[in-house]
């Protein structure tokens, strides 16, 4: 059986991340048990399956993917669900952040050893 996509497994770290962080503002700094249980079984899940990808994405690559999709989408629910707004300087660097992880995957040939 072939081993699934080491970028299918980071996604789903990604999202994990993204979950548990957006969980942490509903835990209200830990008091309420689900939420908090949430968070900490959401960043469990995601630091695992970032830990599946190594072997097969160099370290470096792996994280900048990780924690450049989370702080995006992070971004974009945090304004879907708490309204929060973004200024013209937040959402520019945004999009280089953005730019950045797509430079990475469309170009770079850094391969894992």
């Amino acid at each position: 059986m072939p081993k699934p996509s080491p970028y299918l497994i980071l996604l789903g770290a990604v999202l994990s991340e993204v979950a548990a962080t957006s969980a942490l503002k509903a835990s209200e700094r830990f008091t309420k048990p689900l939420p908090s249980a949430f968070v900490i079984l959401g960043y469990g899940v995601a630091f695992w399956l970032l830990s599946l990808t190594l072997d097969r994405i160099p370290t470096g690559v792996a994280y900048a993917i990780w924690s450049g999709l989370g702080v995006v989408l992070i971004a974009v629910l945090s304004r879907v669900f708490y309204g929060q707004r973004l200024d013209t300087p937040a959402i520019l660097g945004l999009g280089l952040i953005l730019a950045g992880v797509l430079v990475i995957n469309l170009f770079s040939k850094t391969v894992a050893h």
